[in-house]
Formats: C-alpha cells, structure tokens, sequence
C-alpha cells in the first residue's frame, strides 16, 4: 500500500494476466506480480487500485485479483522491515477494513524473505 502519487523508481512490465501495465516499485511488489502471474488460482490482477473515499488521504492497494471461483483477493506487498511500523500497521488496517466493506473476505499480506 503506498500513496497515490508515489514517486519512487518504477519497473514497467507487460503481464499476461494483468489488465493494465504492470507497475512495480519494489522488489517485493515485483515478485509478487510473478507470483500471481504463476497462480492457476488467479484469473486476472490489476495493479496499484485506488482506495477510493479513505479520510486519511489518496492511498492505492497493491495488487487486486480475480480467482477462478469469482472472488476478489487483495495482497498487500510490505517488505520485513517495515512491517512493525506504525505506519505500515496504520495502513494495512485501512486497507483490509476498507476491502472488507466492499466484500472482500480474502485478503493477504505479502513479505519478502527473512535474510
């Protein structure tokens, strides 16, 4: 979950399931992208969706899939490190009350590997 207009290092790929571009801007966000690309769960994904009404501000969740059973699944990217942060915990919680109020029960928290 990062802000709207974030303006970090940006990789741009064509993915087959992905509805759009696919823009990454981190390498836990990449690899996701990978992940799903790979899953015969999931059918398609759109990338970097606007949380749409928040008070808090103009923030977009990572990644927004559909799976074959009909259901939306979000994943959220957050790498280890930050992922005790206030913040970090701040928004995360934002964004699975937000999906939950537009009924979506499954909702993920994707971390990079413990090095």
């Amino acid at each position: 979950m990062r802000k709207k207009n974030y303006k970090g290092r940006c990789t741009k790929r064509s993915l087959p399931k992905c509805q759009s571009v696919c823009r990454t801007y981190d390498t836990v966000q990449f690899a996701c992208a990978d992940m799903l690309q790979a899953n015969d769960e999931v059918t398609g994904f759109r990338c970097n969706v606007l949380l749409e009404g928040l008070a808090e501000g103009e923030y977009t969740s990572d990644f927004v899939c559909e799976k074959k059973s009909g259901e939306a699944m979000v994943c959220e990217c957050v790498s280890r490190s930050h992922l005790m942060k206030p913040l970090t915990v701040k928004l995360l919680d934002l964004s699975r009350n937000y999906w939950l109020k537009h009924n979506v029960s499954d909702w993920r928290i994707v971390i990079d590997e413990d090095k």
